[in-house]
């Protein structure tokens, strides 16, 4: 058996932040950049973060191609999609300084489309009433993570990108540093810090098909936030992408890009029939997202899916050559994961859990939390999109409160004069990892992680009722209990079997919140349907937040102003000509 090194590894910076994607590099550059001491540390390589996946676009109203955009029209069109559950004064703060984003990318040397005549190209995505979606080919996150990576080289950020952070280190309501080991060789490290940013991502993981992988989007940010004394937000509104793959096991729920039905891609059910006539037969495969996702999992649930439970996409008609030119990241993904030629067969797909809309509770200035010194940025917070996320949101949200918290963060450790260590605190995080590498147990946290994607997917999938998620909460609390019986066995490869038992630890305390949000949210709303409550309930236009000491409660929503509300209560553009899908 190996062993893990028992020498503690201390290390001292004056900003941690966690997670080496788009929002925690663009933290750290801003910090870097303003002379302050920062240290970046992920667990997994910052070169496949999971900005990488990020396929469509970033927006922002520049008004390149359509000189009548606005941030204000980008706010409404960001308040309307999130049926109406998004904070209007984030929403305001990152569709105003979106334009900066930009610029700060443009500053870093990003690549984007342009124009014959020097423009950054923007193209129309889901419910935009404006072309505003600037982009880099179908590889734009992938390109954004390059960029941000090459910047922060030149500013000579620390960045360790196999450290697993177990726990945030509080004293009295204020921060002072982080506890958690290499996954190399298991050394433990504590982290002095004088201020704590996370950016480590969402919890998509916990459901059997999704568009994370292995080891991302575990909830492990829910776990670090809810157990240093921050809240959750809206844990109950996750994103199903309509269009996920089935095969082959271990990759289940990768993403079939929805370029390919905005390419003229065709649904078809197990019987042949092109299904989106009975959902939205005006808009028909160019529907919303979160409709297709609930159309394509009502014909599997109804008994019309394939034997694999799966409906059919199918791009086999269209000519060779736009299928290579258009779709060439989708046409490669098939070949290498199923040899399965596009151009001459269909493909099998499912809904799949891709967005965590909810995630840590923030404010809108500067994504702070309420814990003294901890912020939390990018999918691992909460209050942008509601209960469905406009199509390349996401990207530009990274960009703008990367900067805006990097800013708070260097006036907060510039300004903080003392720090309190509690001794207490290290050793129950010392002791919490020491216990898991104790042969004390049998259960193994590989298989539970299992049992609980298939409990969520089952109980808190696309479509939910009361009885199914009191039945998930039942399963989930004897898990829980099973779950205290898991030991990691490191192996000559390294200390990953310690990573999945903290990731089903994070996993664990996502699904509770999430279970418990939405058995209280009984509304049909966006991304959250509920089958025994299939209306929209004008008394929940507010958020559930969830924590460890007082579960869910309910907060109000304030006003969005008018120089946005008017225009998102106009009736938005559903034509689909000349646009792409989200």
């Amino acid at each position: 058996m190996i062993t893990q090194h028992t020498t503690e590894r201390l290390m001292s910076t004056s900003v941690l932040v966690i997670g080496t994607g788009g929002a925690g590099l663009r933290a750290s550059i801003e910090l870097a950049e303003r002379g302050v001491q920062v240290l970046a540390v992920g667990k997994r390589r910052k070169h496949d973060a999971h900005t990488t996946l990020a396929a469509g676009g970033i927006n922002a109203a520049l008004a390149t191609m359509d000189p009548e955009d606005s941030w204000e029209q980008h706010a409404a069109d960001t308040l309307r999609e999130s049926y109406f559950l998004a904070d209007p004064a984030i929403v305001e703060t990152v569709t105003r300084n979106a334009a900066q984003g930009i610029e700060d990318l443009e500053r870093y040397g990003m690549p984007f489309a342009r124009e014959a005549d020097g423009r950054i190209s923007q193209r129309f995505f889901g419910a935009h009433k404006y072309r505003r979606t600037c982009y880099a080919g179908d590889y734009t996150g992938l390109e954004i993570q390059r960029t941000l990576m090459r910047r922060a080289d030149e500013l000579n950020v620390q960045v360790i990108d196999t450290i697993y952070i177990t726990r945030i280190l509080v004293s009295d309501g204020t921060v002072f540093g982080a506890y958690g080991f290499d996954i190399v060789d298991g050394s433990p490290v504590q982290i002095h810090a004088d201020a704590v940013i996370l950016a480590a991502g969402g919890h998509t993981r916990i459901w059997r098909h999704t568009s994370s992988r292995r080891d991302e989007n575990t909830g492990d940010t829910f776990r670090l936030a809810a157990l240093a004394g921050a809240k959750l937000r809206d844990a109950e509104l996750v994103q199903f992408h309509p269009s996920g793959l089935l095969e082959p096991d271990d990759a289940a729920g990768t993403l079939v890009s929805e370029a390919a039905r905005g390419e003229g891609g065709i649904l078809t059910n197990a019987l042949g029939e092109r299904f989106m006539e009975k959902y939205d037969p005006e808009r028909m495969e160019l529907s919303t997202r979160d409709r297709v996702a609930l159309a394509g999992y009502t014909e599997i649930t109804e008994g019309r899916g394939t034997d694999k439970g799966g409906v059919y996409l199918d791009v086999s008609h269209l000519p060779r050559e736009t299928i290579l030119e258009k779709l060439p990241r989708v046409y490669r993904t098939l070949i290498d994961l199923q040899m399965l030629d596009i151009t001459k067969d269909k493909m099998e797909i499912a809904p799949t859990a891709h967005y965590s809309m909810g995630g840590v509770w923030v404010t809108a200035d500067k994504h702070s939390t309420g814990v003294e010194g901890l912020y939390a940025i990018g999918e691992a917070a909460s209050g942008l999109h509601g209960a469905n996320r406009l199509g390349g949101n996401s990207l530009i949200e990274l960009l703008v409160y990367g900067r805006l918290t990097g800013q708070d963060a260097t006036d907060y450790v510039v300004a903080r004069a003392d720090v309190h260590r509690d001794a207490e605190v290290v050793a129950e995080a010392r002791e919490e990892m020491q216990a898991l590498l104790r042969d004390h147990g049998t259960e193994s946290a590989r298989r539970l992680q299992r049992e609980l994607r298939n409990l969520m997917s089952a109980h808190a999938g696309v479509v939910r009722t009361e009885a199914g998620l009191k039945e998930g909460l039942q399963k989930l609390d004897a898990l829980e209990d099973r779950a205290k019986n898991v030991t990691a066995h490191p192996d000559i490869a390294g200390f990953d079997d310690l990573a999945h038992a903290f990731d089903l630890l994070g996993s664990l305390l996502a699904a509770r919140a999430t279970l418990e949000s939405a058995l209280e949210r009984r509304e049909t709303r966006g991304a959250h349907n509920r089958a025994d409550f299939p209306e929209t309930d004008p008394n929940l236009q507010g958020n559930f937040v969830w924590s460890v000491t007082e579960g869910v409660t309910f907060e109000s929503l304030a006003p969005a102003p008018d120089s946005f509300r008017l225009l998102a209560e106009e009736r938005g553009d559903d034509s689909v000509e000349g646009k792409l899908v989200e």
